[in-house]
């Protein structure tokens, strides 16, 4: 199977969103108490561009497919959610580093099939929303650190993490 160009890394530190938001996809700061909801409400739009005839195909030669950035969200929950439970169980973890750019080639998302990815979205999504949902009052501050230094408490990373998946439905709807 022929392999795609290489996409250009992500350098970019997106931690500005927590206070300034997105001009880009518009994304602005939400309750917290809201992320399993409003994850949720990303759910069909990732559905509906993944049933695309062209879910596959790329836009450019060196911009992700729909489903290359279904398969990053996925993962984007999944990894999140681990974070999230590890916030919650240990004092001011660090997380493992994760390279976002690597695991796209490593898990070939580009030769990934549309409905199956749809339906490991949705699943990670749920339980991510899950997840999120059951953060009690008393743990938003809580903290962690990404292996950069990047401090979050429980409130901040949730914004991040929103964001992210948001700006990917804007990458796909656009």
């Amino acid at each position: 199977m022929q392999q795609p160009p290489a996409i250009t890394p992500e350098t970019a530190d997106w931690t500005f969103v927590i206070t300034e938001g997105c001009a880009e996809c518009g994304f602005s700061s939400q309750d917290v108490a809201s992320t399993g909801e409003r994850l949720r409400a990303a759910i069909p739009t990732w559905r509906a561009a993944l049933a695309r005839s062209d879910a596959a195909v790329r836009p450019e030669p060196t911009v992700w497919s729909p489903v290359e950035y279904a398969c990053h969200v996925r993962d984007t929950c999944r990894i999140f959610r681990e974070r999230l439970e590890l916030m919650l169980r240990e004092d001011d973890p660090v997380f493992a580093n994760w390279d976002q750019d690597a695991t796209a080639v490593e898990e070939d998302y580009f030769h990934q099939t549309p409905a199956v990815v749809a339906d490991q979205l949705a699943a990670e999504a749920e339980a991510t929303a899950a997840a999120f949902d059951a953060v009690r009052a008393d743990q938003w501050e809580r903290p962690g650190r990404r292996s950069n230094g990047s401090v979050f408490t429980v409130r901040t990373f949730a914004v991040y993490f929103l964001h992210d998946i948001e700006h990917h439905v804007h990458d796909v709807t656009r």
